[in-house]
């Protein structure tokens, strides 16, 4: 049977895996002030951070429509897979269940659509594209693959520390008195999901401390790290998600650990040097 695994354009794939056919993804547009930007191969990360910066206004982001996920549907695979960012952060989801209800209405079932919300964002949507495809290649039925991608995903654990608190205070999740002392005193937040809500686990003063405190966390939590996929994926800082990688293995081994840097929607969301780790 033959399978196609879409994502949304938070989906941070690597060059290499871009490549792949399997794959697939839908871009979400970006707004900056009076600036639209397409979040697909024509992004300019560096264009988007300095604009994003000088904006007075928060960064937003518009899902794809259901007419362009239905028209991703309208593929020769037999099997297809749709991985989107959590509902609770985009409208992205419910655009691709719209897009397999209408899909069905107009070529009736003559296909296996599955669409699932990640619970996460960026390397979260990376693991459970992989792990879709693994058992697509393994030759697992379509039914068993739901089911297992389902529990896969609830297992899954995503962390990120950021740079900058400028998204969450524009975007009203901090007071302008918490924005203002948290960048006084250099403190940053450790924050983590909760079935897709952000929830925030730990804080620390600067930013390798918060990194160091977020590995921490992880090595706790993390069970049977020999199958664990490790994504780290860097806005702008390759350096650091090194430097993550580097502390996640001193004492633990994984199944692999994949580096990717953030595409435009994870780059609003991290901001600039932001860092993002599902496992």
């Amino acid at each position: 049977m033959t399978y196609r695994i879409i994502g949304d354009s938070c989906t941070d794939l690597t060059k290499e895996l871009r490549k792949d056919p399997h794959f697939r993804l839908i871009p979400l547009t970006l707004q900056v002030g009076d600036r639209q930007m397409v979040d697909d191969e024509t992004f300019d990360q560096g264009e988007f951070l300095r604009l994003a910066k000088a904006s007075a206004e928060c960064p937003k982001t518009a899902c794809p429509s259901p007419e362009m996920y239905k028209e991703a549907y309208e593929c020769d695979a037999d099997n297809i897979f749709v991985v989107t960012l959590s509902e609770h952060l985009s409208g992205s989801y419910n655009s691709a269940v719209l897009a397999k209800k209408l899909y069905e209405e107009e070529h009736g079932e003559d296909k296996n659509i599955a669409v699932f919300s990640s619970h996460s964002a960026s390397s979260g949507q990376v693991n459970m594209a992989l792990f879709i495809r693994e058992l697509c290649e393994q030759g697992v039925p379509f039914e068993d693959i739901v089911r297992k991608t389902l529990r896969y995903r609830d297992g899954m654990h995503t962390y990120f520390v950021l740079e900058s608190l400028d998204t969450l205070r524009k975007n009203g999740r901090l007071t302008g008195l918490q924005a203002f002392f948290a960048t006084a005193l250099n403190i940053k937040p450790v924050m983590g999901a909760d079935s897709g809500v952000i929830i925030k686990l730990d804080q620390a003063r600067g930013i390798n401390r918060a990194l160091g405190r977020m590995c921490e966390i992880i090595r706790r939590e993390v069970k049977d790290p020999l199958e664990k996929r490790v994504t780290i994926a860097h806005c702008n800082n390759l350096e650091r998600a090194k430097l993550v990688e580097k502390e996640l293995t001193k004492d633990l081994e994984f199944k692999e650990i994949l580096i990717v840097e953030t595409a435009g929607v994870s780059t609003l969301y991290a901001n600039d040097g932001g860092i993002v780790v599902a496992v």
